[in-house]
């Protein structure tokens, strides 16, 4: 994982904004995500491990909002196919700052196209992998079937999705059951009950999380041929939503 300072935003009383990715924010990410999302070192790894199964020669791998990097280098880490490469967007100048130093400082074969942009205006096509980890969570959510459609027009036959998200359960007393886990999660991690609720009020305007089923309906409208739930931890999931190869000749 990559060199981080401690994660000390919401540790004193403050008025809370909306939750934002910026330098702050950039500078002490990787003890952030570590210390907040449970198995997101085996989500990344995995992730990497499932580029190198389905990456087809020739084509294209997208992470759509890479952060720091972490699944554009566990993807390059694990691909083997000749003549792929990777687009990896962000729309935090942080971040993309800070990705670039760590691709810099992590050599691989395969060329990576690191681009400044909204997710939302950037064109999908002759796609084998596309990575959305903890991604459409941020999007409107009456816009995210529409990004969902658009990645599988320019998925390749074969091509897979992945998708990793937090969640919400379905009945009220399942959903709290799950925050309360997560929460307690975070307490044995070190964050204060102060930092544990300014969190939250911070993102409360701006990450809206769907429940596992509105997640699998919303892949298998777009066309998905099978979605597959391979990691859940608490009210964190990801899912591999997989485009029907090409009927055999």
């Amino acid at each position: 994982m990559f060199p981080s300072g401690k994660d000390a935003i919401y540790s004193q009383a403050r008025e809370v904004g909306d939750f934002r990715f910026d330098a702050s924010v950039a500078e002490v990410f990787p003890d952030m995500i570590q210390r907040s999302v449970p198995g997101y070192s085996t989500i990344v790894d995995a992730i990497g491990q499932l580029a190198g199964r389905y990456a087809q020669p020739g084509s294209t791998l997208y992470d759509l909002g890479c952060s720091l990097g972490a699944c554009t280098l566990a993807m390059r880490r694990y691909i083997e196919a000749n003549t792929c490469s990777i687009v990896a967007v962000d729309n935090s100048p942080a971040m993309i700052e800070r990705c670039q130093l760590h691709l810099n400082a992590f050599k691989g074969d395969t060329p990576v196209n690191l681009q400044l942009a909204d997710i939302q205006d950037v064109a999908i096509d002759n796609a084998s992998v596309v990575v959305m980890n903890f991604t459409l969570q941020f999007i409107p959510q009456t816009e995210r079937d529409a990004i969902i459609q658009r990645i599988y027009a320019g998925l390749r036959p074969g091509g897979i999705l992945i998708l990793s998200e937090k969640i919400r359960h379905d009945s009220d007393a399942g959903n709290e059951l799950l925050i309360d886990l997560h929460h307690e999660f975070k307490r044995r991690n070190g964050y204060s009950e102060l930092e544990i609720s300014q969190k939250r009020t911070a993102l409360e305007n701006v990450m809206k999380t769907d429940s596992l089923a509105i997640h699998e309906a919303r892949l298998r409208d777009a066309g998905f041929s099978d979605v597959v739930k391979w990691f859940q931890c608490f009210n964190f999931c990801s899912l591999v939503a997989i485009k029907a190869p090409s009927p055999a000749l």
